[in-house]
């Protein structure tokens, strides 16, 4: 019985921890007090598909309220702007941050000091605007749609898109390791078995998720589980890979960059499911 209630305790302590990094949701003083050790945020990698639903369910409540209430690109704006606010535009900051150093075509030392600039350069400028152009105009066509189907989407992309940082994390060195590090080196303990967990956690909150929205029968609802998984983990790999090549390895503004892709990558799949239904 103890060990169950110290691996509830742990556990809890690495969910609140993925909240207080991943997003900006208050957290009660006296919760948020238990957590801050190391061990608090290696755990915590394997917690984010969790912290992603909290944002996926606000999304999606924002989402059908909202939908019902204003015009498409009105909804989309207001919704694509909660989207940011809840995570303090922490990755959309780290996609422009990447922009900047990434097509500034340096040296790889060049482009890791221009990353950690605290100065936006016209890349990363226009990467940010491109970013969320994308997203609202996907909002816009996925909106009008309404129903369960807009409802699961929005609430298991910000699942999956934080489900592959664990595997980032894990999986490609950190590539400013000894230059003094950076957020992103907070999770360097963080191996396979996080991103193993966070894999399965994925999983399960879709399989439910999928279940309690009851769009598809059982054979098309394991389909656009396998869907999702592939998207994220795909397009997931593809660019942590190209910019390992660059870099050496990731840091946290890529890990923020990553989870951008992913989650317009996964907006995009919706969107040309519902268009092409």
């Amino acid at each position: 019985m103890r060990l169950v209630l110290v691996g509830v305790r742990n556990g809890l302590k690495a969910w609140l921890a993925a909240l207080q990094f991943l997003t900006r949701l208050p957290v009660p003083a006296k919760l948020a007090g238990a957590v801050g050790e190391e061990v608090d945020f290696r755990r915590s990698v394997a917690c984010y598909p969790a912290a992603g639903l909290v944002i996926g369910l606000l999304l999606a409540l924002a989402g059908w309220l909202l939908g019902l209430a204003l015009p498409p690109w009105v909804a989309a704006v207001l919704v694509a702007t909660i989207w940011i606010g809840l995570s303090g535009a922490l990755h959309l900051d780290g996609l422009m941050d990447t922009a900047d150093g990434l097509l500034s075509h340096r040296t790889r030392e060049r482009m890791l000091e221009i990353m950690k600039d605290s100065r936006v350069g016209a890349m990363g400028v226009v990467a940010g605007v491109l970013s969320v152009l994308l997203r609202v105009a996907l909002l816009a066509s996925l909106l009008p749609a309404r129903g369960a189907l807009v409802a699961f989407a929005l609430a298991t992309i910000p699942v999956w898109s934080r489900a592959f940082l664990a595997t980032a994390i894990a999986g490609w060195p950190y590539a400013r390791a000894g230059s003094g590090g950076g957020l992103g080196g907070l999770f360097r303990g963080a191996g396979a078995k996080h991103a193993l967990a966070a894999a399965i956690l994925a999983g399960a909150i879709t399989a439910a998720a999928l279940a309690a929205f009851g769009i598809w029968p059982p054979g098309e609802a394991a389909l656009a589980l396998l869907v999702m998984a592939a998207v994220a983990y795909g397009v997931g790999w593809l660019v942590a890979f190209a910019v390992s090549r660059k870099l050496g390895g990731l840091t946290g503004d890529v890990y923020g960059a990553l989870n951008e892709c992913i989650e317009l990558a996964l907006l995009l799949a919706a969107v040309a499911y519902v268009y092409n239904a």
